[in-house]
């Protein structure tokens, strides 16, 4: 399986990118929403991609709207991995399409949780 993992902080990319290894996912990383746009026209396949929120060029709400709008994305899981805690923000994003929503900060287990949930990993 292939991961997408959106976020403009680097250490949060290697923390989400080791416990996906770990799962046997293949994982490419983003900065942003545009350069993860990006990244999805080139890779073809995507199962999964976690998401930030507060990001620069393109947020993660604006991502998530984006690949919903796109048909060829339809069987890609969106998970938001974030700090944005307001519950209406919550249900934006599960209103555009997102799967998922954690919060941050978060435990492996939580991850591991949701994954089970979409089916992606083991119990």
């Amino acid at each position: 399986m292939r991961a997408l993992i959106i976020d403009d902080s680097k250490a949060m990319r290697s923390i989400l990118g080791r416990m996906l290894r770990g799962l046997d996912f293949e994982v490419v990383e983003a900065a942003n929403g545009r350069e993860a746009l990006e990244r999805l026209k080139g890779l073809g396949k995507v199962d999964l991609a976690l998401v930030d929120w507060n990001m620069p060029e393109m947020n993660g709400f604006d991502f998530v709207r984006a690949v919903r709008a796109e048909h060829m994305y339809d069987g890609v899981l969106l998970m938001m991995v974030t700090t944005e805690t307001e519950v209406d923000n919550v249900v934006r994003a599960l209103a555009a399409g997102a799967n998922e929503y954690v919060m941050k900060p978060f435990t492996q287990e939580v991850i591991l949780e949701k994954l089970q949930i979409f089916g992606m990993a083991g119990s």
